[in-house]
This record gives C-alpha cells, structure tokens and sequence, in this order.
C-alpha cells in the first residue's frame, strides 16, 4: 500500500532512539571520523596551537575519534577545540566523553557553545542576541576520575545554559541566552593561558574546520551556503582546511526509500552547487584567498555499510537487520515522524527493506565530502 505524506511538514525522525541505532547498526561515525583525519593531515598548527572548529558537535563520537588520532599526530602541541552543539542532551554526552581527553592529551582547551554558526566560530552572539553566559573551568588533578566528577557538577550550569525555545518559522530549536563554556586543565593553565578566549578580543582562526552533516538535507542551497558554509569559511586561518560532508544517496538506502515514494528525492544540493553558491557570498577582500577546491567523485564520494548482524545468515535476513536498515535510510534521508509512523504500523517498510536486502547482499550509503582552503599568506 502507499504510504502517503501528511498536508504538514513535521520534523524528520530524529529522536534519540532512531539516532542511536542508526550510529551502533552503521559504520557511518568512523568512516567521517577516518576521511576528517585524512584531511586533517595536510594542515599545520598555528604559532600557537592547533584551532578545530567543529560544527555539529552532537554527543562527540566523531570528534573524540579525530582527537585520538590528532594525539598521534601532535602529541605535544597545544589545542584549541571549540564545538557548537543546540542539543542539551548531546552537550551532556559529549562532556562525559572528554576525561580520557584531557589525560592523553592534557595542553587542552575545550570550548562548547549553542550559538548559531555564524556566532559560535567567533564566540560572540549577534546584536540584540542578550548578555553571554561565559563561563571557565579549570579542572584539578591529574585523574580521568577527578576530571569526570568535575565534568558532571557542571549539569546544572548546562542545563540552565542550553534552554531553548522553537522556532515558530523553522520548527528548529533556538536557544534562550547564547553561552560559552570553556574547560581546561589548571595545572596546564600557564601553557594554555596564550590561547585562552577572551570574550572581548577572541577572533576564529582556525586550522582545522569540521562541518559534518551541517544543515538538514531539505534546506535550500542558499540558505546552506549562507548561514553555514560562508561563516564557517570564513573562520578559517591562512593554510586552514574545511571539510564538509552530507549525505549523497544513489545508494541501496535511497532504494529502500523509493520503494515506497518513488519520487522522494532529499539531496537536492550536492558538493558543485553548494560550492558555487558559497564562491558567490564570498565577496569580501578577505575573501580572496578562499578556495573552493576541485575533486572528483572518486576523491569526494565515500561510502559506510550496516554493520553484520552475526546471529543472521546471510541466507536469512531476520526482522532486526530489515529494521536496522529500515532505521538508517529513513534516519538518513530524513523522513518526517508522521510516515515513518506510517510506515511503521502498517508494516509497508518490510518487504520492500528486505527485497533491497537481498538484491545487493545488504545495504550501503553514501556520503559526499567537499573542502574549502584559505591559502597561506
């Protein structure tokens, strides 16, 4: 039967439960968190330090992954790394992930903000945005233990920080009073005190920008390119790299969608578009040394798998693996709560999941990645 949309345009299906198993059926963190650190080592740290800007934070399982990484390749070298997340819920998780961070890698300054992109890369809200919540921690001791239970106490401070309203145009959370939270290690305060921001001079340079899933699918190109991509490039010091990455579809995912709304098409904006559209905004004269770089599909296009359900052979495609891969490609193509409830109730996801299943041996997706450089002066 034909699942049908609702006459409202309500949110895409992106509850915890519908990301948490996409994240644990899926190989999707690590191969974004392997294709960032691929890029990540063509860049060289500032004077210094080395400046991330993330601009999805989430709950940090790619972030975490890069910083492992990053140790290896800048052991010693100070770090700035600033994260703009609007969800209190993954603002939590990510705290709790940072205690092993700042054990391996103690010359560390980490900064978390809910601001939008435009602000968040230079910590400061807009005009008529409201004071700043800013606020510092310095961690004591020299144990994960001690670093977590220090981490923890700041929940209340966080939830009072990231409250937020929605938006009546959008749909979108916004937040209440834009914050910063800065947490570091005070043993390492004399080492980091040079890059410590400061909210009244602090500027964004940064060597490293991380745009992974930015914006939603859906979103227009030109508001992707001018509320995300151009603020985010221009946050980029002489010799930065931004990464981006969305998803691509022309995938089995995207199949097992149009097996029921053949003519559902989310990505309407792939890498050449966006980047023309954001080679257009940038028209400032500090914009000239920006460049969006030229690479083709087998250079750009990457590809992340459903994991293996090993109790299932593969001449067996039991209900978890078909609601797993079910799960995934509405999670990636962002279908809206009302068909996926749909969907769901009336069990229209099944054959068509399993049908796709077994014509390719299970299922794959693909994301499409792009990069813009500010050359070195």
């Amino acid at each position: 039967m034909a699942v049908t949309s609702s006459d409202r345009a309500p949110r895409f299906f992106d509850t915890r439960a519908a990301y948490m198993m996409f994240i644990t059926t899926t190989t999707e963190k690590s191969q974004v968190a392997a294709r960032i650190v691929q890029e990540a080592r063509k860049i060289k740290p500032g004077p210094d330090a080395l400046r991330i800007f993330d601009a999805g934070l989430g709950d940090a399982t790619v972030l975490v992954e890069v910083m492992r990484s990053l140790h290896s390749l800048h052991p010693h070298v100070p770090w700035l790394v600033v994260g703009k997340e609007i969800s209190l819920e993954d603002v939590r998780i990510a705290l709790d992930r940072l205690p092993d961070r700042f054990l391996e890698h103690p010359e560390m300054v980490f900064v978390v903000s809910n601001m939008t992109y435009g602000e968040a890369t230079n910590l400061r809200p807009g005009p008529g945005k409201g004071p700043l919540n800013w606020r510092h921690t310095a961690l004591e001791g020299s144990t994960t233990f001690e670093f977590a239970q220090q981490i923890r106490n700041l929940n209340d401070t966080v939830v009072e920080d990231w409250q937020v309203v929605t938006s009546p145009q959008t749909g979108n959370p916004i937040y209440v009073r834009p914050a910063v939270h800065i947490i570091y290690r005070k043993d390492r305060e004399f080492i980091l005190r040079r890059i410590l921001p400061d909210p009244n001079t602090y500027q964004a340079a940064y060597d490293l920008v991380i745009a992974s899933q930015p914006y939603r699918a859906r979103t227009s190109t030109e508001h992707k390119a001018r509320t995300v991509i151009v603020p985010l490039a221009r946050s980029l010091a002489p010799g930065g790299r931004l990464l981006g990455i969305h998803a691509y579809g022309k995938d089995p995912g995207m199949e097992i969608i149009h097996t029921l709304w053949p003519d559902e098409e989310p990505f309407h904006t792939d890498r050449r578009s966006l980047l023309a559209e954001v080679a257009r905004r940038l028209n400032d004269p500090s914009d000239r040394n920006l460049v969006m770089e030229e690479r083709d599909d087998a250079e750009s296009i990457f590809r992340y798998e459903m994991r293996a359900m090993p109790v299932e052979s593969k001449e067996h495609i039991g209900t978890s693996s078909i609601l797993a891969a079910w799960n995934a490609a509405a999670y990636v193509s962002q279908i809206d709560e009302k068909r996926m409830e749909d969907a769901v109730a009336f069990g229209a996801y099944h054959d068509g999941t399993r049908s796709v299943m077994q014509r390719y041996g299970g299922v794959w997706f693909q994301n499409e990645s792009y990069v813009i450089r500010r050359e070195a002066s």
